[in-house]
């Protein structure tokens, strides 16, 4: 199996090329900035259709993100995809995400643009990342700058979920002999609120972190302020509202089903990365995407 994993310097694509690569894959990083030398990556931009060419030849499958900000991405990735099929790829497993419902608009609307464009297919529909809480993200930020996580949520649960696991599902969906033609809805093995989490944070690391509420305006706001669109941003706020109205409020199996293990708690993650949860230049990579 040969496999292009599009965003594959990122928080899931990185793990899924390595995972692959410890199964025997043959595995070609699609990047916009590939490393000097390094004959398995290759240029990549949504942008820039020159590049789509490229890195799909010889390819049997691909790990696709969608292009990152982008309110209606459908037309781009559907040309992509038309492209990649006809350049004999048969597999696609895309990372979408569970706060998206399957009639949602704009980037909502991939899961059907693949399901109609390529033969073999899969869905993952990850909740929130806990690398939300350790790399250059809003919350990482407030907890190292000020021992607090603000969001929108109010007493909102989510099965937050570990991108090893994300990833880990991704790899059996890409290498396994029959196609898995569905959606994987993807959580931890535990439902938390922020206040929860913050909890768990203060009792593993000894640092006190605390959960501070706001509204969801004062939310969008906050997202402006590390540069991101305003409509890109008030998008972001109102999957904070969601949360608070109970719609991450789950826990599912998909993990040891797919892949024979468990699911990572999050006490087991903060306990791996004490570090990141201390001074303000210790993100441990790039979160760029919810979740």
């Amino acid at each position: 199996m040969s496999v292009l994993v599009i965003g594959g310097t990122g928080t899931t694509g990185s793990r899924v090329a390595a995972q692959l690569g410890e199964q025997g894959a043959a595995v070609r990083v699609a990047t916009r900035s590939p490393a000097a030398g390094n004959p398995d990556h290759v240029r990549f931009d949504w942008n820039d259709p020159d590049t789509h060419r490229p890195a799909v030849a010889g390819m049997d499958g691909i790990y696709l993100i969608a292009p990152a900000g982008s309110l209606d991405p459908a037309p781009l990735v559907r040309s992509f995809l038309t492209g990649a099929v006809g350049a004999g790829v048969r597999r696609v497993v895309l990372l979408s995400s569970s706060a998206l419902p399957e009639d949602a608009p704009g980037i909502g609307t991939l899961p059907r643009v693949v399901r109609a464009t390529v033969p073999e297919w899969a869905v993952l529909r990850p909740s929130w990342f806990m690398q939300n809480f350790t790399g250059d993200h809003p919350v990482a930020h407030g907890i190292r700058a000020g021992g607090e996580i603000v969001t929108a949520t109010g007493d909102g649960r989510v099965g937050f979920v570990d991108a090893a696991d994300i990833a880990a599902v991704a790899v059996r969906a890409l290498l396994d002999a029959a196609p898995h033609d569905t959606d994987h809805l993807i959580t931890g093995p535990q439902a938390l609120s922020y206040a929860d989490a913050a909890a768990v944070i203060t009792d593993v690391t000894g640092r006190t972190v605390r959960h501070r509420p706001v509204e969801a305006a004062a939310m969008a706001e906050r997202f402006v302020a590390t540069g991101l669109p305003p409509a890109y941003a008030g998008m972001l706020a109102a999957l904070d509202e969601d949360i608070r109205r109970g719609a991450e409020d789950r826990v599912t199996t998909t993990v040891p089903d797919v892949t024979g293990r468990p699911a990572r708690s999050f006490a087991e993650f903060v306990a791996g990365h004490r570090s990141a949860f201390t001074a303000p230049g210790n993100a441990s990579e790039a979160v760029t995407a919810c979740p």
